[in-house]
């Protein structure tokens, strides 16, 4: 039966490169994998969604309601707004780290309050504060491969070879930080 991981974020956050890696690591691992990508607005700060789907036999990349083994999001409200796309016993990973949307952003609206409780009632959830632990090592754009080291984790997906694959793709002179940012993320939860 396949697996399904549903990444959303904001554009600019990284989540296509993690999605893509994710895909690159269970193609090596033998899996049949398929993914889709919604950039919408990214380059503008907007909604970003990918859906990665594996296992033996996999038909179609898209994830219906309810659909999703795991959600990972790289950012709060977003994970909020996809909740719906979990399956009932599904796992929620997310970056407790808060982008202001555009109508936040103009006054038309409000950052709700409460989300990380809000997402602890509704699913099992591991909120990771991948902002610092990017900061900390150095580099704030490296939270998506926290994120990615955590979901490894969290799938039980460690014995796939993921150094490898993130110095395949990944500019030369960030191979080292991307490797020790995805091990900060399998820490992380």
């Amino acid at each position: 039966m396949a697996k399904s991981i549903l990444l959303v974020g904001v554009g600019g956050q990284g989540t296509i490169l993690a999605s893509k890696l994710l895909s690159l690591g269970l193609l090596e691992a033998g899996y049949e994998v398929k993914m889709s990508e919604i950039h919408g607005m990214s380059q503008r700060g907007g909604a970003v969604s990918s859906q990665v789907r594996y296992g033996e036999k996999v038909f179609s990349p898209v994830i219906e309601l309810g659909g999703a083994d795991v959600l990972i999001s790289f950012e709060l409200m977003e994970a909020l707004r996809w909740l719906e796309y979990l399956k009932p016993d599904g796992r929620v990973i997310v970056n407790n780290y808060r982008i202001n949307p555009m109508p936040v952003v103009t006054g038309e609206a409000i950052y709700a309050d409460g989300i990380p409780e809000v997402l602890c009632t509704a699913a099992r959830t591991s909120l990771i504060n991948a902002g610092e632990i990017a900061e900390q090592l150095g580099n704030s754009r490296v939270m998506n491969i926290v994120l990615l080291g955590a979901t490894v984790k969290v799938m039980g997906l460690t014995d796939i070879d993921w150094q490898n694959i993130i110095a395949a793709n990944v500019k030369k002179d960030f191979v080292h930080i991307n490797i020790e940012a995805f091990k900060a993320g399998l820490e992380a939860v």
